[in-house]
């Protein structure tokens, strides 16, 4: 299998770590090879968190600019800021409105490098459903309806529903299954 790199990016209290632990247990119980890193900045004031993903053989922990298939960011400002890591032909999923991202100021930047975007505002619909904890869960769910890579949206959510405490299993599968049909809507 061809090495699968992911860019989690967001700030700090926004849950970049767990997001990154149930895309990386899922390819665990896939058996696929994992290597990972992460940077937490100023993550317990809120500052710039960014997490790498490697699923696949690979040589080192770091993604260099130009190379991730996937960046998944909890935050619009920290997908601008990650953008250059992601290689061209890859996929941006963001925690935002469909209306302002992307801004037009990068589009020439993204179609010059074949690059995709999809927003969705995971935490008004965390909120909405009662868990606005919840908002990396629900991107995980949202970026799992485009059935690209090596972890499909079963495998992804029955990770979820392992990983889940009995006190808010039920929500975050109720999360996960709405924001994976709100991304099915785009694709």
């Amino acid at each position: 299998m061809k090495t699968c790199n992911f860019v989690l990016s967001g700030l700090g209290g926004q849950g970049i770590l767990f997001m990154t632990k149930i895309l990386a247990q899922t390819a665990l119980n896939k058996g696929y090879n994992i290597l990972g890193a992460e940077t937490h900045g100023m993550a317990q004031r809120g500052g710039s968190v960014v997490s790498h993903l490697k699923i696949g053989d690979a040589g080192s922990s770091l993604i260099r600019a130009g190379a991730g298939d996937f960046l998944i960011s909890m935050d619009a400002a920290e997908a601008y800021r990650f953008l250059p890591w992601v290689r061209p032909g890859g996929m941006v999923f963001v925690n935002g409105s469909n209306d302002r991202f992307p801004d037009e100021r990068v589009t020439p930047f993204l179609a010059e490098h074949h690059i995709t975007c999809f927003a969705m505002e995971a935490g008004k619909t965390a909120l909405e459903l009662g868990a606005p904890r919840s908002t990396n869960l629900a991107m995980v769910a949202f970026f799992s309806a485009f059935g690209q890579g090596p972890l499909e949206a079963e495998a992804l959510r029955t990770t979820v529903e392992a990983a889940s405490p009995d006190s808010v299993k039920q929500i975050n599968l109720k999360i996960f299954d709405v924001c994976h049909d709100e991304g099915r809507k785009l694709c």
